[in-house]
């Protein structure tokens, strides 16, 4: 989608759901013990019967995206035949691209009253938050120069946060993070107890998991 948003030059907004797990409608009888702090007094035997999602339940998030889905299709989107979390809706000459990642919405449009009337019409069925001008999205800056028709991405805050979090921030770089043709053997695995709980120290599967996302 940013490719389009550059080669058209396309307006690109950002919105927020707020509690958006909230807004879910459960489709089976789901109970749960009574919250501390709101035990009714003489019937602590009882629990709760939910009748909306709520955090922590395992279909939450399903939940969630069929009630969008539900919503956004009946304005007049159409869903991605390949990517389910896009939709399109179009209206003679006007476009609008919605992409969803769990809470966070992406529109992009070639004409601001149809993104205007739009927006207006996600507030008035979800609680939303408009951020504008998308800038930040997943981790990811987004920076835009219409008049050079350049739309950049960048990682950089979240590298330096990874940086940051292992202790590595005033570290040198390099192109590979080990020599080319280093031989790796058992030898450099722990011998003993002792090395072997100083290796159990060292967040490496965390820092693996990191360097992939980005």
């Amino acid at each position: 989608m940013m490719a389009l948003v550059a080669h058209f030059d396309l307006e690109l907004h950002q919105m927020d759901v707020k509690i958006a797990f909230l807004n879910g409608d459960l489709f089976e009888d789901v109970y749960m013990d009574q919250p501390d702090g709101f035990i009714e007094s003489g019937k602590r035997h009882m629990v709760c019967k939910l009748r909306k999602s709520i955090y922590g339940l395992k279909q939450a998030s399903r939940q969630w995206y069929l009630k969008f889905d539900n919503i956004v299709t009946s304005l007049g989107f159409k869903e991605n035949v390949v990517d389910q979390c896009i939709y399109l809706k179009a209206n003679g000459r006007k476009f609008i691209i919605l992409i969803l990642y769990v809470d966070d919405i992406l529109l992009a449009n070639n004409d601001v009253d149809f993104l205007c009337d739009t927006k207006q019409m996600l507030t008035a069925h979800f609680d939303m938050k408009d951020l504008g001008n998308a800038s930040f999205i997943l981790g990811i800056e987004i920076h835009r120069d219409t008049t050079r028709e350049i739309l950049g991405l960048s990682q950089k805050g979240y590298i330096e946060r990874v940086l940051d979090r292992f202790n590595m921030k005033s570290c040198k770089p390099c192109t590979t993070p080990i020599q080319k043709g280093e031989k790796l053997s058992k030898s450099q695995c722990p011998k003993d107890d002792d090395e072997t709980a100083k290796m159990e120290k060292v967040p490496f599967t965390s820092a693996v998991g990191n360097l992939m996302y980005a």
